[in-house]
Formats: structure tokens, C-alpha cells, sequence
């Protein structure tokens, strides 16, 4: 008879693995992904779960090998759950968990969006220009008050956050902007010009659909617009640069 180490039945090994965790009844429940998978799924390029799942599988803790119990999967998520109901909303809603090397590039993506998005959204109040995305980074870096990005707050999130610091701080003369344009183009454009419009001042429909306003818009938005209207119109609209308007906290 061969003689080697048996492992419980409640147990299955599993390697190269990622994890997607949910908190749930005061109860760990964990999935055995593949990786990049997850955000794939998520996202709406992958599908099918067996592309996505290493095992249809609930776990209690995946590096052991534990698997749920069925009493804890029925106090947690109920009696009338089925098991893919189940996957499904621990895929959906859990924490995706990553290693310190994916969290790191993860942590680096996220500052350098909400760097980007700052420097598009501040301007020197005195001479009214942008500043570069270094010249953001060097000076977020010496105010007290700025910690970091978190993988828990949205890049948008954490920018506003960066702006307040930076504006309250003063490490460098800075200061919301936007600027203040008048926009020509079709009744029919209007919509797709307005997902790059921040607030419409006046407006007026004019004869044979043409759609005018003076309007604000973030500087980092402006190119955008001009392309919009150009494709919108077939070149017969235009964009005109009424002011750069510096906005300081508590006006908007």
C-alpha cells in the first residue's frame, strides 16, 4: 500500500492564482482567479467565468486551500442562493487582491492620472499659465497635508483632494482655472459638446440650427472641444478664447 501525506477533503491546492476577496456575516469568502482576468471581466471584455475562474469554487481562504462551508455560504448570503449567484457577487463586488509588485505599478498608474489631471485643472493665477506635470508632482510632494493616492479613492477623487492641498498650501502660486469661450456650432452638436462643457453662461438657437454660447471649459478640455466642433460642424464652426478665468476656493 502507498504511503504518502493525504489532504483533507475540504481542501484544494492551487497556484499562480488571483485572489478576489469579500468581507460578508463577519465571514472571509475568496475566489481562485486567473490573473488579469478579474479587471477584464469586469470591465466587459471577458464574459465567460471559465476564462475568468480557476475553479468555480467558494473559498474560505484560497492559499490554504480552504474551502467555504455551506452553512457559512447560507448565513451569509442566504438560503435561496445558488452557488453561481454567489460567485457572481464576490466577483462583482469583492477586493481584488495583488501582490506588493502589482500594487506598486498599480499605485504609480494612479498618480500619474491624478498628476494629470491636476495640471489640467490649475493655472498660475498671476500669469495665468499651466503648469507640468513635474512641477505638480514636485510640489504635492512638499505639502504636510498631501499623503498619497489610495487604491479606495477614484484618480478623480484624489485629485480634488490634491487641488484643495495645493491651494490652501501655497507652495507654489496656483489656482483652479477654467476658460471662458464662445462656442458656434450645430443644434445638433450640442450634445456632444456639452461632455466638454463645464457651464453655459448664455446660449441662443440662430437660423438654420446653429447653436451659440459662451461657456466655460477646464483648459485641459479645450483641444478636445475645438476637434469636437470641427468634426460636428465640417469645419464651419468655431471656437473663440473670451478670457482664462482663475478660479479661487469657495467661488464654484
Amino acid at each position: 500500500m502507498p504511503v504518502g501525506i493525504s489532504q483533507p477533503s475540504n481542501q484544494i491546492r492551487l497556484t499562480n492564482v488571483a485572489i478576489v476577496r469579500i468581507k460578508k456575516g463577519k465571514k472571509r469568502f475568496e475566489l481562485a482567479c486567473y490573473k488579469n482576468k478579474v479587471l477584464e471581466y469586469r470591465s466587459g471584455v471577458e464574459t465567460d467565468l471559465d476564462e475568468v475562474l480557476q475553479i468555480s469554487q467558494v473559498f474560505t481562504n484560497v492559499s490554504k486551500g480552504a474551502v467555504a462551508p455551506k452553512a457559512d455560504l447560507v448565513k451569509a448570503f442566504g438560503a435561496s442562493a445558488t452557488q453561481d449567484a454567489i460567485v457572481l457577487e464576490i466577483l462583482q463586488k469583492g477586493e481584488l487582491q495583488v501582490g506588493e509588485k502589482e500594487r506598486g505599478a498599480k499605485l504609480e498608474s494612479l498618480n500619474t492620472e491624478v498628476i494629470d489631471i491636476v495640471a489640467s485643472k490649475c493655472v498660475d493665477p498671476g500669469t495665468k499659465r499651466v503648469y507640468t506635470a513635474s512641477m505638480i508632482e514636485k510640489a504635492l510632494a512638499e505639502c504636510e497635508d498631501w499623503h498619497g493616492v489610495r487604491e479606495t479613492k477614484s484618480a478623480k477623487a484624489s485629485a480634488l483632494e490634491a487641488i484643495k492641498v495645493l491651494v490652501a498650501a501655497q507652495v507654489i502660486p496656483i489656482a483652479r482655472a477654467r476658460m471662458r469661450l464662445r462656442v458656434t456650432a450645430t443644434k445638433k452638436g450640442k450634445d456632444k459638446c456639452m461632455e466638454f462643457i463645464e457651464e453655459i453662461e448664455e446660449e441662443e438657437i440662430r437660423g438654420a440650427g446653429e447653436w451659440e454660447c459662451t461657456a466655460f471649459v477646464e483648459p485641459g478640455r479645450y483641444k478636445a472641444l475645438v476637434d469636437v466642433v470641427g468634426t460636428e460642424t465640417k469645419g464651419r464652426g468655431r471656437v473663440e478664447i473670451l478670457d482664462t478665468a482663475v478660479v479661487y476656493e469657495g467661488e464654484s
